[in-house]
């Protein structure tokens, strides 16, 4: 059975119960009489039956003196026989008492699941269902839910109270909690009845009605919905409770703001159809009480709606309210730079549910550009496969538009400052040899970040400031943009996104969960909760190592995080899987000598140690299974294990937060007083995200793309465009007036854009790249239209700015770049003309590396061009120039040319400098001038760039072939 604590608790490793929570009770029915009475007969006669019946049969177990050899003296007879057997029969009764006495301590206290004792697996399971059926009808067969709480009164004074804290779990698990699915399915009851209470004008004062919140008896503790079930005749009703009471002040001075939190002495006013002896009508008809009471509750009743001329909110929970945000600063484009609120509302098609997820977009999008960087490479080494290709596939239809999507939700900002602060926290406590807290929640508003910790603290470090209490630790946004990176392990990696309430997105901490969260709803909704979670934990910037486990779902996923997501195939894997791995991490905290997770984050193994497990299981467990999972989930916070359990109908034994998620796409927790529009990943977005990781795979090799870049232009003297931009370097444009200053700069950006896609840009990919923080259409309409203008129209009237079928902006053929002339020459000469013309290959390379001046858009103001960061160009271009020189160094040394070879390789060295291709021809290129000084000062320079890290296995073969006494040289040189 729960029981409350004390807050003088000294316990530092559970969370304080500091508020009393909604307890449901459950009606005892006759059967539950009985079955607690059979249970009690049972536990009499097993455990006091049992002993008297060998007492009286057999004698004491124990002989009357010891003496152990006079035993082994004497002959085996029956009578010997029967006097071990009657041992072993003692023997197993006390391992029953001892069963009871550990399931009732458990129990009565609510440390969670009771320990095992050794060698009693049946024995246990028998003690506990009769002990469970016995206090059934003793005590309430709900349990504390652990809850969200308020985030406190106010922000600095002027804020709306938030989400907070969490409770604990419950420790009997026989005795199944009555789950929130009734409360989530009565919402448009409740609804309904608060329409009545609202429509139904001034009230008559003889009409009104109080109740006192009573103080604790015992295990008990008094609820909206107790009170509700008492007086309404229905606890479901617990709401109209909460609504004509929500932000009123109580007597002591604080506000009820999230249903499951009230206190002793607060008052609550009732409906008018309340009924029930403790029900206080106008205080002066109740002459029963004090002058005190009276005196409050004819306050209590000024401070109502009806007094005050207001109209309650319908919201259980207030999310912090947004600090008043800067004045827009003025951008390059003399307008105005549009705070977030100024965001597009044109999706023009692109799913919805990726550009409501900024942190998941984010984390996809940042793992896809690794996933097609690592290819690139790969593919320029040989690694695998044959020759892949400069250009990544370009992905079609709902690829393109999940794509677009990516690109258009994308918060990498908030991503790396929620990275920095929270590793930035961990090293300013670690300075402190202070251990991290336990984190139930975060929640993100505009870049402010709340942390909801599961007991006081102490005081944040600086610039963490707290909050309206002590388990919150707020720190602002421009705080945090002070922090560096810190080289100390991700201290929260379990966080994740559910959903967002009033512009506030909640990440629960699935590791430090006391307990399982179970998710309940239609099996479609359930799984684009799954795959949300899924994809986030696997791809986020804010965690270092975890291991993701999925159960029923997900097997295709796997390409987004081969080395953090696995599938499991059916519970009875996961079970066995789950039971080793609790073991060793129990074992491991041990030996350590930590008693969570936490400390052992902040010690010397912080990087190599305690990486979170979290197992996601969307299919349905049975009830021994769950009963299973209940008990490795009870101690799973302390060893960085957290399981997402989904259920059908919300009844799941051992749930500690229990959620549903509605067809509407919103995330219910009644009894946490969450109400969130859900982050989600439908199915059709999850097989879109897919297919580009699988088309970006490396080991693709030879059925990925060919060599051919997907815009060619005509090199010859007869293809001479009409506007021209040189990229690759300064940013020049020949062919175009400059335009006026205050929208130079935009549309310089706007076009560079456009350049680097010809397969298209959408509008809202434009729009998002050149204004970030969000812009409105007709801001974004109006740029389209003047770089339109600016671009002009080629000599048959066609405008050089057009747009496809898709609605997504191309540029005319007649508008070409630098970096456009440098695929095509390359391609020309290795796969075109120059393929049967040795001479027209040699002119077509050279011309191509004197394109080459710099890196791409090296003169780029500052703050402008941050979508660079989502492109791979930054790796295309340096492999592009290597193919180039190495493909003019061959030339030459086809007609033994070694210092044209050289001349082409340094040329190509300038931009694609770590290339170890190019140092390798460079190397032998040398070697053949037969000059062993030039070719010894060669490598003691190609040594001195290799720093610390030597130089790389093949380019130390090389030398060890061509230059023998290199390592010597070296180390006469050192």
């Amino acid at each position: 059975m729960p029981r409350r604590r004390s807050p003088s608790s000294s316990s530092s490793t559970a969370p304080r119960n500091l508020t009393p929570q909604p307890v449901r009770v459950r009606r005892r029915t006759f059967g539950d009489f009985v079955k607690a009475f059979l249970a009690f007969v049972a536990l009499l006669a097993l455990l006091v039956g049992v002993p008297f019946a060998l007492a009286v049969t057999a004698g004491w177990p124990f002989p009357e003196t010891f003496e152990p050899m006079e035993w082994l003296k004497q002959d085996i007879s029956v009578g010997t026989f029967l006097s071990i057997l009657t041992f072993v029969v003692w023997l197993a009764w006390a391992q029953f008492t001892a069963c009871v006495l550990v399931e009732m301590k458990a129990a009565l206290s609510g440390v969670g699941v009771p320990g095992r004792v050794p060698g009693a697996g049946p024995s246990q399971l028998l003690a506990r269902q009769l002990v469970a059926a016995v206090l059934l009808v003793g005590a309430t067969a709900a349990s504390f839910t652990p809850g969200l709480s308020q985030l406190g009164q106010s922000l600095d004074g002027n804020q709306r109270p938030t989400v907070a804290a969490a409770q604990q779990t419950p420790g009997l698990f026989a005795q199944q909690q009555e789950q929130a699915s009734g409360a989530a399915a009565a919402l448009a009851e409740q609804a309904s009845h608060a329409e009545a209470a609202a429509s139904t004008g001034a009230r008559q004062q003889g009409d009104t009605k109080f109740y006192r919140i009573q103080p604790p008896e015992g295990r008990h503790h008094d609820s909206l919905w107790e009170i509700s079930e008492r007086h309404l005749g229905d606890g479901r009703r617990y709401k109209e409770i909460f609504e004509l009471n929500k932000d009123r002040t109580q007597p002591d001075g604080s506000k009820l703001s999230e249903a499951s939190l009230i206190r002793p002495g607060w008052i609550m006013e009732m409906p008018g159809d309340a009924r029930g002896g403790e029900l206080v009508e106008m205080p002066d008809e109740a002459p029963g009480l004090s002058p005190e009471v009276r005196q409050q509750i004819r306050d209590y009743d000024r401070t109502g709606d009806h007094a005050q001329g207001g109209g309650g909110g319908a919201a259980e929970v207030s999310v912090p309210e947004q600090r008043p945000a800067p004045a827009p600063a003025p951008d390059e484009a003399g307008g105005q730079e549009h705070a977030a609120p100024a965001r597009e509302t044109s999706s023009f098609g692109l799913p919805e549910a990726l550009l409501a997820a900024p942190l998941l977009a984010a984390g996809l999008l940042g793992a896809l550009g690794h996933r097609r960087r690592q290819a690139l490479w790969q593919s320029a080494f040989a690694g695998i496969g044959g020759r892949r290709g400069m250009e990544p596939p370009t992905p079609t239809g709902d690829a393109q538009d999940v794509q677009d999507a990516l690109l258009v939700g994308a918060d990498p900002e908030g991503v790396r400052l929620l990275d920095r602060s929270l590793r930035g926290l961990a090293a300013s406590l670690a300075a402190e040899s202070r251990p991290l807290p336990t984190v139930y929640a975060a929640w993100l508003t505009k870049g402010d970040l709340h942390l909801q910790l599961a007991q006081p603290s102490g005081k944040p470090p600086a610039p963490w400031q707290l909050g309206q209490d002590e388990t919150l630790w707020m720190l602002a946004k421009d705080d945090a943009g002070r922090y560096g990176d810190a080289d100390t392990a991700a201290p929260f990696p379990g966080l994740v996104s559910l959903g967002t309430m009033d512009d506030s997105r909640l990440l629960l901490n699935l590791e430090a969960v006391p307990g399982i969260v179970s998710l309940s709803g239609s099996e479609a909704d359930r799984a684009a909760v799954f795959a949300s979670v899924a994809a986030e934990l696997a791809t986020n910037g804010w965690s270092d190592r975890m291991t993701i486990t999925l159960v029923g779902f997900g097997e295709d996923l796997t390409p987004l995080a081969p080395s953090r997501l696995r599938h499991l195939d059916g519970i009875e894997a996961l079970i066995e899987t789950m039971e080793a791995e609790t073991r060793q991490r129990r074992g491991a905290l041990g030996a350590a000598g930590h008693d969570s997770v936490l400390t052992g984050r902040t010690g010397p193994a912080q990087h190599t140690r305690w990486a979170p497990h979290l197992v996601l299981l969307a299919a349905e467990p049975s009830a021994e299974d769950a009963v299973t999972l209940a008990e490795l989930a009870a101690d799973a916070s302390r060893l960085g294990i957290g399981y997402l359990v989904g259920t059908g109908d919300g009844e799941l034994p051992g749930a500690a937060w229990e959620m549903e998620i509605t067809g509407e796409g919103k995330l219910l927790a009644p009894l946490l007083g969450l109400e969130l529009d859900a982050q989600l990943l439908p199915a059709a977005q999850q097989r879109a995200v897919v297919e580009l990781f699988v088309d970006a795979a490396p080991e693709r090799g030879p059925d990925g793309p060919g060599d051919t870049p997907p815009f060619l232009v005509d090199v010859s003297e007869q293809g001479r465009p009409a506007v021209y931009a040189r990229l690759v370097g300064p940013y020049e444009i020949i062919g175009l007036d400059t335009p006026d200053g205050e929208r130079s700069a935009l549309l310089h950006e706007a076009l560079a854009l456009l350049l680097l896609h010809r397969e298209g840009v959408h509008p809202r990919v434009l729009s998002s790249a050149l204004w970030p923080r969000g812009v409105t259409d007709d801001v974004r309409e109006a740029l389209i239209e003047r770089l339109r203008a600016w671009l002009g129209t080629d000599p048959d009237g066609t405008p050089r700015l057009g747009a496809d079928a898709t609605g997504r902006l191309t540029l005319a053929k007649s508008v070409v770049s630098d970096l456009d002339v440098l695929r095509s020459l390359y391609h020309e000469a290795t796969q075109g003309r120059g393929v049967d013309s040795r001479a027209v290959r040699g002119r077509l390379l050279t011309d191509a590396l004197v394109l080459v001046r710099g890196p791409l858009l090296a003169d780029r103001p500052e703050g402008r061009y941050r979508w660079l960061g989502h492109e791979i160009v930054d790796a295309q271009l340096p492999l592009l120039v290597a193919d180039t020189g190495l493909a003019l160094s061959e030339f030459h040394m086809e007609k033994d040319r070694a210092e044209k070879a050289i001349e082409a390789l340094n040329a190509a060295l300038r931009t694609a400098s770590s290339d170890e291709r190019l140092w390798n021809e460079l190397l032998r290129a040398t070697h053949a001038l037969g000059d062993p000084a030039r070719l010894t000062a060669l490598a003691a320079d190609l040594l001195g760039r290799s720093g610390a890290r030597g130089l790389p296995p093949r380019t130390e073969a090389l030398l060890d072939e061509l230059l023998p006494t290199w390592r010597d040289d070296a180390a006469l040189a050192g």
